[in-house]
């Protein structure tokens, strides 16, 4: 396969930057339809050619962009950042000290790793498991969150667990919690694009294919948000999460097989 320094670049291999379009295009419009999946539906798509920690650095700009996007899309962002404070700060060291003690984990267990959270999130998507944290507990267990997501995050370079499950379970209003989301992701894509410029992953020139990655992502998303008035959001979840734990038992049965 060609290194992702001439995936985007004119002598290319076309075929390929096809696909990567494609894949962030679809990426982009699950996000726009149904308010996250973006860096999920890559990460899973692109690690079929590629390691996952390629797919990561070239998801980065993506990511951070359209989450910055979606975070700024909703006034009263102050008072949220303090109160999920504890668990962002998690996120972070999470994210350090598990690229630190994991930076020459196997691809193999990197695949296992990746496949088990897509199965993990697939599930709690279709079974729409519903839990509250009570205010009283809220500081103590945030960190934790925090710091397991962070830890997923550097494996896997998926940043939805536990986060979003624990954001779902703030009882936070519709826009809060996308605007929650939104924060959640934005500081583990910086977190992780850290780990990734650390080990030399993220390079220059693969920010500059990052970039170019973000035009079919920012078209998906327009797509998504004009999809969305016209079908029925809970059945394309519902589609999203099968296809989510199909990819997650290819991966699995790929790393069992090795």
């Amino acid at each position: 396969m060609e290194t992702l320094t001439t995936l985007f670049t004119p002598h290319g291999n076309s075929t390929q930057w096809l696909a990567i379009a494609f894949i962030f295009l679809l990426a982009g419009m699950v996000k726009g339809v149904i308010g996250l999946g973006l860096p999920t539906v890559a990460i899973a798509l692109l690690s079929l050619s590629m390691t996952t920690m390629q797919a990561a650095a070239l998801l980065f700009l993506p990511s951070l962009l359209t989450n910055i996007w979606q975070l700024g899309s909703i006034p009263g962002l102050l008072p949220l950042l303090r109160r999920l404070s504890p668990m962002l700060v998690g996120i972070c060291l999470g994210t350090f000290v598990s690229g630190f003690l994991f930076s020459k984990l196997d691809t193999v267990w990197s695949g296992a790793g990746l496949g088990i959270a897509l199965l993990l999130y697939g599930v709690m998507g279709l079974t729409s498991v519903h839990w509250q944290v009570p205010s009283r507990a809220e500081r103590k267990l945030a960190p934790v969150i925090g710091m397991a997501t962070g830890m997923v995050t550097a494996a896997t370079g998926v940043f939805v667990l536990p986060s979003v499950p624990y954001l779902q379970a703030l009882s936070l209003d519709k826009d809060k919690l996308i605007q929650a989301m939104g924060l959640s992701f934005t500081v583990s894509t910086l977190a992780l694009g850290i780990n990734l410029y650390g080990s030399g992953t993220l390079q220059w020139n693969i920010a500059g294919d990052s970039m170019l990655a973000l035009l079919p992502a920012l078209a998906g998303m327009q797509l998504g948000q004009v999809l969305r008035n016209q079908m029925q959001p809970l059945l394309f979840r519902r589609c999203f999460f099968i296809g989510l734990l199909a990819l997650g038992a290819y991966y699995l049965w790929g790393a069992v097989k090795s």
